[in-house]
């Protein structure tokens, strides 16, 4: 069973959420020829100040 899983910085609203894993779900069973239904998805949310890029954090 594929586990996919997305870090992201919070803002994203519930119904993006549910659009964002419905469309990776379908990419990767339709890249893959997996069925949808075996596919899991985990967004988590991390706050900004947690996430550095080139040495310096976002937040």
């Amino acid at each position: 069973m594929p586990l996919i899983q997305i870090s992201q910085t919070p803002g994203l609203t519930a119904d993006q959420k549910r659009a964002a894993i419905a469309a990776v779900t379908a990419a990767y069973a339709e890249a893959t020829g997996k069925n949808p239904d075996a596919v899991w998805v985990t967004m988590t949310d991390i706050p900004r100040e947690a996430w550095g890029v080139g040495g310096k954090p976002l937040g």
